[in-house]
């Protein structure tokens, strides 16, 4: 995947980009703009880290979604957030870092509502916006960016203002195109259906995406289970109450069992920004 800077603009030309998740939405707009039916000719992946991303959608992109924009000239250009020192922080690397007191994800709390959360904002929106702002997007001349929400999920569209330097569209609500109907737009262009895009420790994740990784991927859920641990000694030595992966208020592996019996769960299993999940 490509990580240069993209071509320059025509003079006073607004930028048109479309945020790539690396799921079955921004896949399909991946697919559609190949076409010609989306005008957009970059494609923005905001990496939140190789620790941290689920590796199965670090593999489609490179395997997959990478070659195939391409072939399209389409740039697909994969950003990460950086210090100022210019060194990359990830999120997990947020999270497990020694002393650290930041829970940017929405981990549950004691009574299962989910916790404050920075993750989209920290890792996302401001990478994708500095990016933005590096190659000409301002506020008399804002980027348009491209956000893959289907129309079966429209009520997470416009969830956040705008920044000034930015136009959030949403251009397959405008082609009526449902969650649905994108594993058929992607397998048209010879694609594989990519897997649902997301850290592999969300606490979005609903317990039937939990009890599959604990079946299919687990050594990448004892990862998870350590992660809860980890931050609960820590909450601990603070004297604060335990956060859990799940709303369910008590360990991830306790939670998920290893057999078919779940417990009911009616949660949405999205984070409601459109910029993850798609």
């Amino acid at each position: 995947m490509t990580t240069a800077p993209a071509a320059p603009t025509a003079s006073g030309a607004a930028l048109e980009t479309f945020s790539y998740g690396g799921g079955w939405q921004s896949t399909a707009a991946l697919v559609l703009a190949a076409r010609g039916e989306l005008p957009f000719r970059i494609f923005l992946f905001a990496n939140v880290g190789d620790d941290s991303e689920h590796p199965a959608t670090l593999r489609y992109i490179a395997e997959h979604a990478a070659p195939f924009a391409a072939a399209h000239g389409i740039a697909l250009h994969q950003l990460a957030r950086t210090r100022r020192d210019g060194s990359t922080e990830t999120l997990y690397g947020r999270l497990t870092k020694p002393g650290s007191r930041s829970l940017p994800i929405p981990v549950r709390m004691s009574n299962g509502a989910p916790g404050t959360r920075s993750c989209t904002a920290d890792f996302k929106i401001r990478v994708i916006g500095r990016w933005l702002k590096a190659h000409g997007a301002t506020a008399d001349n804002p980027a348009t960016v491209g956000i893959g929400i289907s129309v079966d999920e429209i009520e997470r569209a416009n969830n956040r203002r705008c920044e000034p330097h930015e136009r959030i569209v949403y251009p397959l609500l405008d082609l009526g195109i449902r969650r649905a109907d994108c594993p058929r737009i992607i397998r048209s262009a010879d694609l594989p259906v990519p897997p649902k895009s997301s850290c592999w420790f969300c606490p979005f994740h609903r317990l039937t995406t939990w009890a599959e990784m604990r079946r299919s991927e687990p050594e990448l859920f004892e990862r998870a289970c350590a992660l809860e641990a980890t931050l609960n000694a820590r909450r601990s030595d603070l004297g604060k109450d335990p956060v859990w992966l799940t709303r369910h208020a008590a360990p991830l592996a306790d939670v998920v069992s290893t057999d078919d019996v779940l417990p009911l769960d009616f949660g949405d299993g999205t984070c409601d920004s459109g910029w993850c999940f798609t």
